[in-house]
């Protein structure tokens, strides 16, 4: 029987949610805040340039993307590019990525270099993240590889994107992220990333159109402010004053979003959701009239430089300009992120130009700052058994977001793989 089901979101997810119902013959409604379907993966125009507000790159080992590339017949417009890593370390640009960059890496020992070797490989060929989940990660980390390359190569990582929760994180987290990268090397020294013709906006709009064409609806500025709840069961939402009727509710905006939708939930079900936190980004995207580096990831450690790394994203998709994304993240509540703008691109201009000295104030065409609150959740051990079950105790309500996928990243082939298990799901 065809079902009328609502979404909130429409992010990759939430796509995601709306893509499966309609091929399994249901009629999806989305509910989106922004004016624009993606989310974080959604584009803006940079100067004349249609480019995301935050950077994203896909890994051979993308299944769930590579799948709907290829049902939505857009599997010819994937590209892959064999990329490099630096590491900005002591006021030195030097290689990295690779054994042989591990090697020549100047500031560490040689036993350090073996150690952080040995646990880049073992964590690439392990397969079951369990026993890691209630290990806490920066513990985890210095038992491999010691306290000297700890120092140097992994605690301004953690410093400076989750400041005070940096040493309550959950190892299976940490070791997601060493896996995904490792994996998308064809080889011991050759890393090689994706990307898509025309960036995710190609994907978003053929996932719209193909939402539409089947029956589904977008409605765009269209903030959900109240789930409705009737005996114990979700029959609707309330979008501009006025009650949508549906059979189902699914959401996927962030979880710190859902009380405030949702306050007929069950107390200790609303306790749940309070207790999950985020991390904050300000992401500035700077379009150069010359290269920086010929690097795609550039990892940081540098005391005059408040940030993990940097991403030179045309390194990876050519955009007839240089473009670098520079996040700074930080938690929601810390002062830093309710600095103005420009505060964040005045740093940036000046630690480029300390990358580079070659830049000058005229290589810089343009500089944008974007700014999320829920761009990460800081996924603490054991984290997954603390969040409510995605099927809530009320009937046909549904709530998920990017920590549900724990303990990988947050990317856009888990949010629709996600995604799409969520609609078989609430339909089955």
């Amino acid at each position: 029987m065809k079902q009328r089901i609502a979404v909130l979101g429409a992010g990759p997810m939430g796509l995601a949610v709306a893509y499966q119902l309609v091929r399994d013959g249901h009629q999806p409604v989305v509910f989106e805040a922004d004016d624009r379907v993606g989310g974080m993966t959604a584009a803006f125009d940079f100067g004349g340039l249609s480019i995301e507000r935050y950077y994203h790159f896909h890994c051979i080992s993308d299944h769930a993307f590579l799948q709907v590339l290829d049902e939505l017949g857009l599997a010819d417009r994937m590209r892959w590019v064999e990329t490099r890593m630096g590491y900005w370390y002591q006021g030195r640009l030097q290689a990295w990525g690779n054994p042989l960059a591990l090697l020549r890496f100047r500031g560490l020992g040689l036993l350090a270099k073996i150690r952080y070797g040995l646990h880049a490989f073992m964590a690439t060929r392990r397969t079951d993240w369990r026993p890691l989940d209630h290990v806490e990660a920066t513990g985890w980390i210095k038992r491999w590889v010691g306290a000297q390359a700890y120092e140097v190569l992994w605690r301004r990582l953690f410093d400076y994107k989750f400041y005070d929760y940096a040493h309550n994180l959950s190892a299976a987290w940490i070791w997601s992220r060493i896996r995904r990268i490792g994996r998308s090397r064809y080889n011991l020294f050759r890393e090689k990333l994706g990307y898509l013709e025309g960036g995710s906006e190609t994907l978003l709009q053929a996932m719209r159109s193909e939402i539409e064409r089947h029956g589904g609806e977008i409605r765009l500025k269209s903030p959900v402010t109240k789930v409705v709840i009737e005996a114990g069961k979700a029959c609707g939402v309330r979008v501009a004053g006025q009650i949508v009727a549906c059979d189902k509710v699914i959401s996927t905006v962030p979880l710190p979003y859902v009380p405030h939708l949702m306050p007929d939930l069950p107390a200790d079900v609303l306790a749940r959701f309070r207790a999950v936190s985020n991390i904050a980004v300000v992401c500035v995207i700077v379009k150069l009239r010359q290269a920086l580096t010929g690097n795609f990831w550039l990892n940081v450690n540098d005391p005059d430089m408040d940030i993990p790394g940097l991403v030179e994203y045309s390194n990876l998709r050519p955009l007839g300009h240089h473009v670098v994304y520079v996040p700074f993240y930080m938690p929601g509540e810390h002062p830093l992120f309710a600095e103005p703008d420009q505060v964040f691109l005045d740093k940036v201009r000046r630690y480029l130009k300390t990358i580079n000295p070659a830049l000058t104030d005229a290589d810089f065409i343009d500089l944008h700052a974007s700014r999320y609150r829920h761009a990460q959740p800081i996924c603490e051990p054991g984290y997954l058994e603390r969040l409510p079950p995605v099927a809530l105790p009320v009937e046909s309500l549904w709530v998920a977001d990017t920590s549900y996928y724990y303990p990988e990243d947050r990317g856009i082939s888990e949010s629709i793989a996600f995604g799409r298990d969520l609609a078989r799901q609430a339909v089955r």
